[in-house]
């Protein structure tokens, strides 16, 4: 690649560093719907995972590479350490895909170094050469990332990174790994790196960031100005910690803003290029997605995909958006895809005009799945007169959950009142089909649903968040219902829909009990804190 591609790349790690948000865990189906959608959002590069993390995380990884991978379709990336043993599983992994990147990584900063790596500065010097050399001998596009660069020593940086570029490396990476910079000292950074680098021009600079002091989307922006045209963002700024910066804030300040950045780029100020290929009317879809199938709720405020994000609450602000919406509004919502749409599909409406409204909101659903969605569309029907496309949108997002079920809810029934003690009966189904019952009492109905299926899961577990919310208006809207439990210190993410919270809330539980079996004994490595043995070719 060009240093300079004449615009923003847009290299999505939702998949892998979105992921790793505690409690945020997909399985294989959720991953490729979400890199599905991202491939219609039209980001440049998918991270799919870690495929040296577990069996699940690279099968995870090939599959995307097989499916969503195509010859104008985004390149699959998969993330390896500086070890051959990670390269070439990652190789092995992102080999489906016609266009394919492996993104390697070394710490460069004294603290990494003396603390986590336990390694000189000479000796990264000489990993760092021959472990991109060993990936570009495997594909044509290698990522190099130097860990913690923003704390790195600046001189030390510039080697490292002259060493990568100068053994195949075609696409720098510049993160912030602990959220730890300013957007001034971002940009002197990338300033620096171009005017002391050599053959930097042989290569794409990227950044990647966290949002620890709320700077990312800042810190991205202004390394924009000088010169870095990738930016490493997820969906939703979901991650780690605070987690990283997030894609639509990133895709729509660059649209709103195009000509303030158009200068830099070396453009005329009211050029109407576009700076990203993002297509900006799948973003709201897009964040609802990874909301519901990770459990990560976006708050009402958020900037782009909040619920608040265009509403007007002042008087005066809506007599102005009234005269006109450019006084208080700087974006039209249907920029971003999200629109007033009030076509509403009912219990008369047919499988051709459900599966037509599920296609043009962008779901492409097999045989099997179309007779599912059809299904509970018309279980829904029966209970709610009108179906709006957020109604379809969580149909869908809770469908994809249930590949590898081990528990199956069969029945729920409450009773509860002022003067009742609240109980719930619960039937469950194995994956042999076997049935069985329980009842439980709560201080509440979904306490008592909560009890009884950890009475018939038998899966030790601390219920640690339950959130309900609506999905659309109305005394008959659905409720969405989103449950983490913990074990063992780990998060575990459900998430459902339905008209009846009770019943949403014992499905979501459910979901989020056969995230914690399905993880259990599943060892997973970290790709930043489990360091491994960097090992050597001779060959090289």
């Amino acid at each position: 690649m060009a240093k300079d591609p004449g615009r923003v790349l847009i290299f999505d790690t939702t998949l892998r560093d979105g992921e790793q948000s505690p409690g945020a865990s997909l399985n294989l189906e959720e991953k490729l719907a979400i890199a599905h959608q991202l491939a219609r959002l039209g980001v440049d590069v998918i991270e799919a995972g870690f495929p040296f993390a577990s069996q699940g995380d690279f099968s995870a990884v090939q599959r995307i590479a097989e499916q969503v991978g195509g010859e104008e379709g985004p390149i699959i990336c998969g993330l390896a350490r500086a070890s051959q043993g990670d390269i070439k599983t990652c190789f092995e992994a992102i080999s489906p895909a016609p266009r394919r990147r492996i993104h390697t990584f070394i710490a460069t900063s004294d603290i990494h170094l003396e603390h986590k790596l336990r390694k000189s500065r000479a000796e990264v010097l000489a990993i760092v050469p021959e472990m991109v050399a060993y990936a570009r001998s495997l594909v044509d596009d290698v990522e190099f990332s130097c860990e913690d660069a923003a704390r790195s020593d600046p001189e030390f940086l510039y080697e490292v990174i002259e060493l990568a570029v100068a053994s195949g490396a075609g696409t720098i990476n510049i993160p912030d790994t602990v959220g730890y910079i300013t957007p001034s000292e971002f940009g002197e950074l990338i300033n620096g790196i171009n005017k002391n680098v050599p053959n930097i021009d042989d290569a794409v600079l990227s950044v990647h960031g966290h949002n620890d002091l709320g700077l990312a989307v800042a810190n991205f922006l202004e390394a924009v100005k000088n010169g870095a045209r990738q930016l490493e963002c997820t969906i939703n700024g979901i991650g780690e910690r605070a987690g990283n910066a997030a894609l639509e804030e990133l895709v729509m300040a660059l649209h709103v803003r195009r000509s303030y950045f158009n200068k830099f780029f070396g453009r005329d100020f009211e050029s109407p290029t576009p700076l990203t290929a993002v297509r900006t009317e799948e973003i709201t879809k897009t964040s609802r997605l990874v909301s519901n199938l990770t459990g990560m709720v976006v708050q009402p405020n958020k900037a782009i995909v909040g619920t608040n994000a265009f509403a007007h609450e002042s008087g005066i602000h809506q007599d102005g958006v009234l005269k006109n919406r450019l006084t208080y509004e700087i974006i039209d919502a249907r920029t971003v895809g999200l629109s007033d749409n009030r076509i509403s599909l009912g219990k008369l409406s047919g499988r051709s005009a459900v599966r037509a409204r599920f296609e043009e909101l962008g779901y492409d659903l097999n045989r099997d799945d179309l007779n599912e969605a059809f299904a509970r569309f018309k279980d829904l029907a029966d209970r709610k007169r009108d179906i709006t496309d957020r109604d379809l949108e969580a149909i869908v997002s809770e469908q994809v959950q249930q590949p590898d079920a081990r528990f199956v809810l069969r029945l729920v029934q409450v009773s509860c009142g002022n003067t009742l003690r609240p109980t719930a009966t619960i039937t469950l189904s194995n994956q042999e089909g076997q049935e069985e019952t329980t009842s439980a009492v709560g201080t509440g109905p979904v306490d008592a649903v909560c009890r009884a299926l950890d009475s018939l899961a038998g899966e030790p577990n601390e219920l640690i968040e339950f959130s309900v919310k609506s999905v659309t208006e109305g005394i008959d809207a659905m409720g969405e219902v989103t449950i983490r439990l913990r074990r063992d210190g780990k998060l575990y993410s459900g998430h459902s829909a339905d008209t009846d919270v009770v019943v949403a809330a014992a499905q979501a539980y459910i979901n989020a009990l056969n995230r914690l079996v399905s993880s259990a004994g599943n060892a997973s490595l970290h790709p930043q804190r489990d360091v491994v043995k960097v090992e050597h070719s001779p060959t090289l």
